[in-house]
């Protein structure tokens, strides 16, 4: 009986010696776990703390980045828009020279349009004219008239209401126009039927000197060729017989009437279209001016229906090839 009491005693001290030993062991582990709890949440509030202060760095150093990109948009959509604008003003000028307007009529002030451009020169050199590519330079322009031309020819309406009324104007504008272009390889003058002053120039240049220019003046006052007061034929008299790929040539047509009430606008214009050729770069090598005389303008361009009908013309022809019309408003 003895020995199986001190069994069940063994077994009771077992029992709590393990159950102590489990306490204990709890005990232990709070009291590690509060130990090293403290350390742990300082060291994670420092670290909190300096990713805290590392970011609002960062806010405040994008911020000053956003202000100086802000300054820097700002500034370059400024430079944006003065790049826009100029570049429309290039292309409106860039436009304005190859697609010219039509050419305007030019009053003469005080009756000498042409006196202003007497002391004009011709600055335009071969290797200037290759470069330019036949481009109108507004610095190379005399009243409006280019002066880039080598050869001159010149169709005269030689009417009665011109040899009448206007033939000494018509000298001093011959004059005039010479005078614009100081050095010339050619000249040639014709009435507006297509006769020649010189015969013995017939189809060919006359020669550009002093005494070929004082000729041609002298010879104006009494040339007096019939006319049908129409420059067409003259004109295409012209160009048909002095047209030239590798010649810069310049038509300067006087007139104050266009008589050929049958004739159509639109074929004058497509006829002297096909014969006055446009290059690869679409320009004339001919180019057509056109001085309207005043006695039958005198009541305005309405005033006679030839006078109208010339001017309407001219204006065309002139817009078409490259060219000027002026009309002057007094005989004087």
């Amino acid at each position: 009986m003895r020995r199986t009491r001190r069994s069940n005693e063994d077994g009771g001290m077992s029992f709590l010696d393990t159950l102590s030993c489990g306490f204990g062991a709890i005990i232990l582990m709070i009291m590690l776990t509060r130990v090293i709890e403290p350390a742990v949440i300082e060291q994670s509030s420092r670290n909190l703390s300096g990713s805290v202060k590392a970011m609002q760095a960062r806010v405040f150093e994008l911020r000053g980045e956003d202000r100086q990109l802000t300054v820097e948009m700002n500034a370059r959509q400024r430079a944006i828009a003065e790049a826009e604008r100029q570049l429309a003003s290039y292309q409106a000028q860039l436009q304005t020279q190859d697609n010219p307007k039509p050419p305007a009529t030019v009053p003469e002030a005080g009756g000498t349009v042409m006196d202003k451009y007497a002391l004009a020169k011709q600055t335009l050199t071969e290797e200037m004219e290759r470069l330019l590519a036949g481009r109108k330079i507004r610095g190379n322009a005399i009243g409006g008239i280019p002066v880039d031309s080598e050869y001159l020819v010149f169709v005269i309406d030689t009417s009665g209401s011109m040899q009448s009324n206007a033939w000494p104007l018509v000298i001093k504008k011959l004059d005039e126009a010479l005078a614009i272009y100081p050095r010339l390889k050619g000249i040639q003058v014709l009435d507006d039927e297509g006769g020649y002053m010189f015969p013995q120039y017939a189809r060919s240049w006359i020669p550009d000197t002093p005494k070929q220019r004082k000729a041609i003046l002298q010879r104006m006052p009494t040339w007096q060729p019939y006319s049908d007061s129409s420059p067409v034929e003259g004109i295409e008299a012209a160009i048909s017989t002095f047209y030239s790929p590798d010649k810069n040539i310049s038509i300067y047509v006087f007139g104050d009437d266009f008589a050929g009430q049958g004739s159509s606008f639109r074929a004058v214009l497509n006829t002297v279209s096909r014969l006055n050729v446009r290059d690869a770069r679409g320009r004339r090598h001919v180019r057509i001016h056109a001085v309207g005389f005043p006695q039958n303008f005198q009541r305005g361009f309405g005033g006679s229906g030839s006078a109208s009908r010339f001017a309407a013309l001219m204006r065309e022809l002139a817009q078409d090839n490259d060219g000027t019309f002026i009309a002057l408003p007094s005989s004087r």
